[in-house]
């Protein structure tokens, strides 16, 4: 009786440590509403959403980070934080979900990767330790997502919601993280979603894509 036990709780442990991580990258220019959509998925669905940005902002604020400063300064110039940081910060958010949830082990990672870098460093440090199933890509043009910051960042205390801040961001992302969508697009793992459309239209499409997905 004793073997079988501690044998069954060795094939559950071993079964634990085998199970990955999966991801789907939430991607789609500043204000596409990557936030408001992985909140809806969150509730209906079996998601941990994690965003790149509020963790390095989570980073940046936190008393003794010695990154703090560094984020601070690559956020306020609209520039994208280097890839260990931020790697650094998914993975461990990542881990600390699961050891707290076993069965939570799909996650939305909303902004990341952005560029070039941010993707050979995810395949560099997590291709083996986790599965990219698609790229959840929120399809918005570039004064839908301007005005809708500039009206977020009257209530958000944000100090990169300035049409100076989210014109450079703009640029940022047409220049680094759509060439990666398009990347992903030629794989066949991007699911496009027209998100200039109302919170419920969008979340319509996206609840669509899921139940097909999983």
């Amino acid at each position: 009786m004793l073997v079988r036990l501690l044998c069954t709780v060795s094939a559950q442990s071993a079964l634990r440590m085998m199970k990955k991580p999966q991801v789907v990258f939430v991607l789609g220019g500043p204000g596409a509403g990557k936030g408001t959509q992985c909140s809806r998925i969150v509730e209906g669905y079996s998601y941990t959403h994690l965003s790149a940005g509020d963790l390095l902002r989570a980073e940046r604020s936190r008393e003794g980070s010695e990154f703090g400063q560094l984020i601070d300064t690559y956020i306020k110039e609209g520039k994208i934080v280097p890839v260990e940081i931020t790697i650094n910060l998914l993975r461990k958010a990542m881990e600390e979900t699961m050891k707290t949830n076993e069965q939570k082990f799909r996650f939305l990672i909303d902004g990341f990767p952005r560029n070039e870098d941010n993707l050979q460093g995810w395949t560099r440090v997590m291709e083996e330790k986790a599965h990219v199933k698609f790229v959840l890509f929120f399809d918005c043009g570039d004064e839908v997502c301007i005005d809708r910051c500039l009206e977020r960042g009257k209530s958000s205390g944000r100090t990169d919601d300035n049409r100076e801040s989210l014109e450079k961001r703009i640029q940022t992302y047409l220049q680094s993280t759509r060439p990666i969508i398009d990347l992903y697009a030629k794989q066949g793992k991007v699911r496009t979603v027209d998100a200039s459309r109302n919170v419920e239209e969008v979340f319509a499409d996206v609840k669509a894509i899921l139940d097909k997905e999983g």
